[in-house]
């Protein structure tokens, strides 16, 4: 077989049965070899950056892993943002950059680029193929490490004469790695000690993170919570892991969690950790963050326990693996005072928008928790995506795709059209802002093309609305380029949101028909109802709902930096 066909080979072994790609010259030969296949569909997007999200978006929402195939240099650089972004958030990808023939690469050779060196520091695995005989294997074991362990994205360079060089049809059965044995175990002795830590307390809590929805514990996670009755709080990657409804789940901790959550966090004497990694998103300021608690920490990555915040019991182990075996020894605590004051709280002070008139996002929201049962919902970066772990309700971890460890704008669009292909019976909604949403706006060819009938909420407040929050609260109301009505005829400092903007560009409703998509414009909060209807009229293409919403609307509570979780900005 030539290189390339035992690359199509191995990918039907691995199961793949979609491929996000982009074509150039040093990949022609492996989309050759592809040509024709009816066992592999390959999804062509507009942009390389948004073709890996859209394989971000459809790992996260199927669990299998996905598929990237770029060329070398450019095409291979534009993966770049979106392997951090699957890194940050254990996301399984194998990335196949096509490379220059061996006998150039070292030679500034065109289009040459050492995309192993660039993406070492932020991938899981990164390697160049060197010999037609060892590409089967690393292959085998690129799929094998994306998948097991802490999930990650894996890059596997192939240079054009090995993909066109001959060798064996072989491809290898199983994967033997001296320096990779990933934890499949539970340490029972640690177990048992987290156990007995639990029954002592008098204020347990759980902290949950996006390990539990990435393992898919979320029913094993919700019958720990309810078999124990301890109280639950999310990180924003983790929400999702029991019930948004659930009488025992309290919200999301964190510089924009609920004041119950955040100060359970500094009440509680023992914080019992599952499947995250304590970033400063969800400590505020470290010395003090849980300061009179005991800390159990399970994690499946070693790295990850004891790294930010020091930990009485570690526990390296699979999320499920290891919630199942605290389930054999687990038992009902008497803490129903310490659950009666954090449901107090929760119930004293919700987050909510009521302070702003007309259309908010908690409106919008508040739509779909009513109207659509289990809807997949992506979101951009910015105030949209934190509105969003605010006020949306969720059954289901894989139901919620966001970029939470790099914060990537661009990202909430493309994972939409990945999670609608991999869940073609799913309602699939973005969130986005009117900032974030032009990042890859060329994605609505994408969208047309593939005839995605994907829901595109805008929230356009006319500004890159998360920094200028943070400009208007800590700087002054010095609104320094986050102004998208801006002209350069403008007044220089202008703050005065009553003064007459120009027109915001672009028109997205006219930018949509020029694409052959649909597109709605709401002010009104009685208007929701009739765009979700328009909106779900349309079979075969996405429809964009613009949101105007007011320019200053604000996300709180807050934490500012540097500040503890008890030192939140509720309004």
């Amino acid at each position: 077989m030539k290189g390339t066909e035992i690359i199509v080979k191995a990918l039907k072994e691995e199961g793949v049965d979609t491929i996000f790609g982009y074509p150039g010259g040093q990949a022609v030969d492996i989309f050759d070899a592809l040509y024709g296949e009816k066992e592999i569909e390959v999804i062509l997007p507009r942009h390389e950056q948004a073709l890996i999200h859209a394989a971000d978006g459809y790992a996260r929402s199927t669990g299998k892993v996905g598929v990237c195939l770029v060329t070398s240099g450019p095409g291979a650089t534009n993966l770049v943002t979106g392997i951090a972004t699957a890194n940050y958030d254990s996301v399984p990808l194998v990335c196949i950059t096509g490379q220059v023939p061996l006998g150039l690469m070292g030679n500034d050779a065109f289009q040459e680029v050492d995309i192993v060196g660039i993406t070492n520091s932020i991938c899981k695995y990164a390697v160049t193929v060197r010999t037609r005989e060892e590409l089967p294997r690393i292959l085998k074991e690129a799929f094998y490490i994306a998948r097991t362990g802490r999930p990650g994205p894996v890059v596997v360079d192939i240079p054009k004469d090995i993909q066109q060089a001959e060798g064996s049809d072989a491809y290898p059965e199983e994967v033997n790695m001296r320096g990779y044995k990933p934890n499949q175990s539970v340490h029972v002795g640690q177990i048992k000690k987290a156990v007995s830590m639990l029954k002592r307390a008098k204020k347990p809590l759980f902290l949950i993170g996006g390990g539990v929805n990435i393992s898919g514990a979320n029913e094993e996670m919700r019958q720990l919570a309810e078999t124990t009755g301890v109280p639950v709080i999310t990180t924003i990657m983790g929400k999702g892991a029991i019930p948004s409804d659930h009488r025992l789940y309290l919200g999301n901790i964190g510089i924009h969690g609920s004041y119950a959550a955040n100060h359970a966090v500094s009440e509680c004497d023992v914080l019992f950790s599952i499947g995250t990694r304590f970033n400063d998103r969800i400590t505020g300021k470290i010395s003090e963050f849980a300061k009179n608690a005991k800390i159990i920490h399970i994690d499946i990555d070693s790295a990850s326990i004891s790294k930010n915040i020091v930990v009485d019991i570690p526990i390296v182990a699979d999320a499920r693996l290891a919630i199942m075996k605290l389930l054999e020894y687990v038992a009902p605590l008497k803490n129903e005072k310490w659950v009666e004051q954090l449901l107090q709280w929760k119930e004293e002070y919700p987050i909510t928008m009521n302070n702003y008139d007309g259309l908010t996002p908690e409106k919008i929201i508040q739509y779909i928790n009513n109207h659509f049962e289990s809807p997949i919902v992506t979101t951009d970066v910015g105030q949209n995506q934190l509105w969003a772990t605010q006020y949306l309700e969720l059954q289901s971890g894989r139901h919620f795709l966001t970029s939470g460890g790099l914060g990537t704008m661009g990202y909430g669009f493309p994972a939409a059209i990945g999670a609608k292909i991999g869940n073609p019976e799913s309602t699939v909604i973005a969130i986005s802002g009117d900032g974030g949403m032009q990042m890859n706006i060329q994605e609505l060819a994408t969208a047309v093309a593939l005839e995605l009938p994907l829901i595109l909420i805008v929230l356009n407040n006319g500004y890159l609305g998360n920094v200028r929050q943070w400009q208007e609260l800590f700087y002054q109301k010095r609104y320094s380029n986050t102004c998208l009505r801006y002209r350069k005829s403008c007044e220089d400092n202008c703050t005065d949101k009553s003064k007459c903007c120009p027109k915001y560009t672009p028109d997205f409703i006219k930018l949509a028909e020029s694409y052959e998509a649909y597109g709605i414009r709401i002010s009104k909060e009685e208007e929701i109802a009739r765009a979700f209807d328009y909106a779900l009229g349309h079979k075969n293409a996405p429809t964009i709902i613009e949101c105007v919403i007011e320019r200053e609307a604000n996300v709180f509570p807050i934490v500012p930096t540097g500040k503890t979780l008890d030192d939140m900005i509720m309004d």
